[in-house]
């Protein structure tokens, strides 16, 4: 996964507050985006420090609080588990914003729209 291709992709269609959901270890493209000027809101389950450029906030997406993704252009997660599609998809749906979940390579989710961009390839959910 090259996830610059995949910061490019969100940073040309999206701007103002973005949140990145599952966001782990790992925090690539929330870094790329807020170089962007995108105001960027990381959040996972797990209790993580915030690397003081993004904000992150503890929340469960299976019980969300609503306010913490309400305003936001676009919901996104990189590679999450299979049974937290659902989840990220109807959250992004209740608030308004576009989804986008780039899954495994073996991975592939009911609905949204295959989109291949610079050779990175993600699903994308407008609403």
């Amino acid at each position: 996964m090259r996830p610059e291709i995949i910061a490019r992709y969100i940073s040309k269609n999206y701007s103002g507050k973005v949140v990145e959901v599952g966001i782990g270890k790992n925090w690539t493209v929330a870094r790329l985006l807020a170089k962007e000027g995108l105001e960027v809101f990381a959040v996972d389950i797990l209790d993580l420090e915030s690397d003081g450029e993004i904000r992150y906030i503890t929340d469960d997406i299976t019980n969300p609080k609503l306010e913490i993704y309400r305003d936001a252009s676009l919901i996104y997660s990189i590679r999450p588990p299979m049974e937290l599609y659902h989840h990220i998809i109807r959250v992004a749906k209740l608030v308004g914003a576009d989804c986008l979940i780039r899954p495994l390579s073996n991975e592939f989710p009911d609905g949204g729209r295959l989109v291949n961009y610079g050779g990175e390839w993600f699903y994308l959910w407008s609403f």
